[in-house]
């Protein structure tokens, strides 16, 4: 799978080409070297990094002429989704490329994911950036305080040591059989948004729901649950109504679809131990996320949006408690160093295939920040080279979340309704926890 990861950060003011430039060898190629690196593959079908023999900033900078702007609300999202089909990396040169929209002031930076996962290349991108308040105070993300002191052990923490290892064991042979079938066999039924194998290569459409973080919070707080339990809930809410409005004729029966969500496995669980790393130059690049499948039931009879949350905070709750995610990593690791990639790629792809959507979340920074001394007013991302017909991507930043749905526009016909059943389901959510005594 030739994935990409496409990046897309609105400015405040026009961009400044030259010192955007310059901001780059300053910050970004410096803290990566493999963004000056070719990615080649030996006689024993291994790959790894060499250092490029030159490298050249203006053969990674595409400025595209205003006079391409055709106008349109859905310009960059549009401009975005072919670039997804039609527009691969050049493997002749580093795998990352710059694209400079300045009628919209914007930038998609595309990078090849053999660079890294959505954790470190955030962080990457972050550790180049500045707050625009201070300059001098740390970026911070939410929810990456300090770790507490571990409790002096007694008999009944080390009995309830016991009882947590036990469950980890449970859950973890429970859902790891389930990966394994998926890998093998077991498949969704055909569903509104089913893909399959070649999908990748579809034509795409890129569409944006932007949630206020504070809706989130209100719903998040009510349940008592996370920002992930609430979104998963959006998500399954969401597809319930979509389902409903494209087919034909009523269901008679719940549907099961399965979804794959990507988790970071490193030890520093946050980004802000990852930026830290990059400034100290210790950060470990590359790719250290696992899958963990996501069993979704669209009940035909629940009419609460917030009974999908509940469903997925107990889902949720079992998935921590397992070492899916890192069994998923350490097995395709294990499968990469003995078979090649070829081998670890087509399992990989079977269980995409098997399934019905992709998922991501990415925390962001909770203030605004500047990149070459502009105010950035979103960061979006999306990624491409995955069977899916429906790939969703959410990136929290200064108060809102942006969710991007990456959609194959010959299965999902209609992605501005599926982008409006999310959109109202948080509403509902929000006014039934607001109201719900």
């Amino acid at each position: 799978m030739d994935q990409v990861i496409n990046s897309v950060f609105g400015f405040e003011n026009p961009i400044d080409i030259p010192a955007v430039k310059a901001e780059c060898q300053r910050t970004l190629i410096r803290f990566h070297p493999r963004l000056r690196c070719l990615l080649v593959t030996d006689k024993k079908g291994r790959e790894h990094w060499r250092p490029a023999p030159a490298f050249d900033m203006d053969d990674h900078v595409l400025v595209v002429p205003e006079e391409d702007d055709d106008g349109s609300e859905s310009y960059v999202s549009d401009y975005v989704a072919a670039l997804t089909v039609s527009t691969p990396l050049s493997m002749e040169k580093p795998l990352w490329k710059m694209h400079i929209l300045p009628s919209r002031r914007c930038i998609v930076l595309r990078l090849h994911h053999a660079l890294g996962d959505g954790v470190s290349l955030m962080s990457l991108f972050l550790a180049s950036c500045e707050r625009t308040d201070d300059p001098s105070l740390p970026v911070t993300i939410p929810g990456d305080g300090p770790r507490g002191k571990k409790a002096p052990l007694t008999a009944l923490s080390l009995v309830a040591l016991l009882w947590r290892a036990l469950k980890v064991a449970f859950f973890t042979f429970f859902f790891v059989v389930n990966f394994l079938l998926h890998a093998a066999w077991e498949k969704d039924e055909p569903n509104p948004i089913s893909g399959g194998a070649g999908v990748e290569l579809w034509p795409r459409k890129l569409v944006t729901v932007t949630f206020d973080l504070d809706d989130i919070k209100t719903v998040k707080a009510r349940l008592n649950g996370t920002i992930n339990d609430v979104l998963v809930g959006i998500i399954a809410s969401g597809l319930a109504k979509y389902f409903k409005l494209s087919s034909s004729k009523e269901s008679k029966s719940n549907l099961g679809i399965t979804g794959v969500a990507m988790v970071n496995t490193r030890e520093t669980h946050g980004l802000q131990d990852f930026f830290r790393k990059i400034k100290e130059g210790k950060s470990e690049w590359g790719n250290r996320f696992g899958f963990v499948l996501l069993p979704i039931c669209l009940h035909k009879s629940v009419r609460n949006p917030l009974e999908y949350i509940h469903q997925a905070k107990a889902l949720l709750g079992r998935k921590k408690q397992s070492l899916e995610a890192h069994f998923a990593y350490h097995s395709g690791a294990l499968i990469m160093s003995i078979f090649g990639p070829k081998v670890a790629t087509l399992l990989n792809y079977r269980i995409l295939c098997n399934t019905s959507f992709t998922l991501s979340n990415v925390v962001g920074p909770s203030e605004e920040i500047m990149f070459a001394k502009n105010p950035i007013t979103y960061i979006r991302a999306t990624s491409n080279g995955l069977p899916h017909a429906l790939i969703i991507h959410m990136i929290s930043y200064n108060g809102k979340a942006d969710l991007q749905l990456l959609v194959a526009k010959d299965i999902i016909h209609d992605p501005e309704t599926l982008a409006k059943c999310f959109e109202d389901t948080l509403k509902e959510m929000k006014l039934l926890s607001i109201t719900k005594i």
